[in-house]
């Protein structure tokens, strides 16, 4: 029976409304199907069709290709999680493609399907990177469990990496990083601005100085945007060595340098569909720079020694404690790079400039280490909290938490702060630069110029001494 011009008209209609619709959470299947996009690569309509009926209206995004060098160009358009592949097909079969595509850069799941189901065949698919082998004739729940374990690998890697990213990258203790706790005026505005531009795409440039709570904004952003579900990769810039900054951004392929002996995706990709928040942007070399330029305006990355770029939809936050527009004048940081990340700034206001919040930080903190390290709590009496006011905070909000420990673990806050001698900052006179300067280097002296302890008591990044030190000629 031939079909009319109208009939086929409404069953394109049909075909559209159903791939475009919204797809329902089959809890049988887990929740990360909903939010899948997944490609189906075979030479038969049938099983095409078959296929795209099963898996449609679960998904968030379908497609097809009719052969491999579709499939190629699909891959180079559009991001998938899954690839369901077909091994037999005219001109080139899958093994093979899939061998090339891993060569090339293509860190997507695949599960290849087939109706000859030899031992060689399943060792080749292994080899080339098919993460499942699935034989036809097959039912629809064989294929549905298939995808729900990969996206339940893929998820499972990429949250171990972030987290194993996270330990290597910091020494502080998980505490207080997904909220800005205060009542003063200045905080209060700080929180309005990120709840009035979290639910839009923006990207958003966090400024301030070093401990001021600049990641606990940028968690705060993700928190309250439609990406709350998906990953938060929190990235150091200035913890990444030059050499290296490249592959983990970007990712590589095999044998893309000396060492590389296996693939990797990189945190751009481990951030797909969620929020990247870039810290110590002003520190990253000019050379990834320009690459990263590349990368918001297009949305595209190309790993280390691949011939593909990789489309990513993930949402950028960067921060920064160094004056930017200063770094580009003097030839340090990018122009165009300033000019595209600064769309909305936020300034995260020091602790010296936030009233009586320096109050209820420490009983937070007190409370909420002593639990950590289980220790009785050390009284806040009334010249502890006089001198908690008075002092300048230069390593604000990280030099406090780090005070509080200390004292727990002594029994006692340090004299200054007891009333019993006079805190330094509270001498007259002096500028706050002044006595930025002279507490910095007083630490330093207690630690025997020891950069990294002082920077570690002080709560402020050892780039932030060595810069300090640069301009006092120290």
């Amino acid at each position: 029976m031939v079909a009319t011009p109208k009939a086929r008209e409404r069953l394109l209609q049909g075909e559209a409304a159903r791939r475009t619709s919204v797809p329902e959470r089959d809890p049988e299947f887990g929740p990360w199907l909903a939010q899948a996009s997944i490609l189906i690569v075979d030479d038969e309509p049938g099983m095409r069709n078959f296929l795209v009926r099963t898996l449609g209206p679960r998904c968030s995004h379908i497609e097809e290709a009719a052969d491999t060098d579709e499939a190629s160009r699909k891959l180079d358009a559009h991001h998938f999680d899954v690839v369901i592949l077909d091994n037999i097909m005219p001109g080139k079969n899958g093994v093979d493609w899939l061998a090339e595509q891993r060569a090339i850069g293509f860190f997507a799941e695949a599960i290849l399907i087939t109706a000859f189901a030899d031992l060689e065949t399943a060792i080749q698919a292994l080899r080339a990177g098919a993460v499942d082998f699935v034989l036809k004739p097959f039912r629809s729940n064989q294929i549905l469990n298939s995808v729900a374990r990969c996206l339940d690998r893929m998820r499972l890697q990429r949250e171990n990496f972030v987290l194993r990213y996270e330990l290597k990258a910091t020494s502080d203790h998980i505490l207080l990083r997904d909220k800005l706790i205060g009542a003063s005026r200045v905080i209060g505005e700080v929180r309005d601005t990120i709840a009035r531009v979290a639910p839009l795409p923006t990207s958003v440039l966090l400024t301030g100085e070093s401990g001021t709570g600049k990641e606990v904004a940028a968690r705060s952003l993700h928190t309250l945007s439609d990406r709350a579900e998906k990953p938060f990769v929190p990235v150091n810039c200035a913890a990444i060595p030059a050499d290296m900054i490249e592959t983990e951004l970007f990712g590589h392929i095999k044998g893309a340098f000396t060492g590389a002996e296996n693939g990797r995706e990189g945190l751009f990709t481990h951030a797909q569909g969620g929020t990247l928040f870039l810290d110590e942007i002003g520190e990253m070399p000019l050379a990834t720079q320009s690459k990263l330029l590349r990368v918001i305006e297009d949305r595209r990355v190309r790993p280390v020694g691949s011939e593909r770029e990789v489309p990513v939809d993930l949402r950028f936050v960067f921060a920064t404690n160094a004056d930017l527009q200063k770094e580009v004048g003097s030839g340090r940081f990018r122009a165009d790079l300033f000019y595209r990340i600064n769309v909305m700034q936020i300034h995260l206001p020091p602790l010296r400039d936030r009233g009586n919040d320096v109050q209820e930080l420490a009983d937070l903190f007190m409370q909420k280490l002593s639990q950590q390290l289980g220790m009785p709590k050390v009284p806040i009496d009334a010249p502890v909290r006089a001198s908690l006011a008075r002092y300048p905070w230069p390593g604000n909000v990280r030099e406090l938490r780090n005070l509080i420990e200390r004292s727990l673990i002594l029994g006692k806050f340090p004299d200054d702060f007891r009333g019993q001698r006079a805190p330094q900052a509270s001498l007259a006179g002096e500028t706050l630069d002044d006595v930025e300067r002279r507490h910095i280097l007083a630490v330093l002296e207690e630690t025997g110029g020891n950069r990294d302890e002082a920077a570690r008591r002080l709560g402020i990044s050892r780039k932030t001494i060595d810069r300090k030190c640069a301009v006092w000629n120290d």
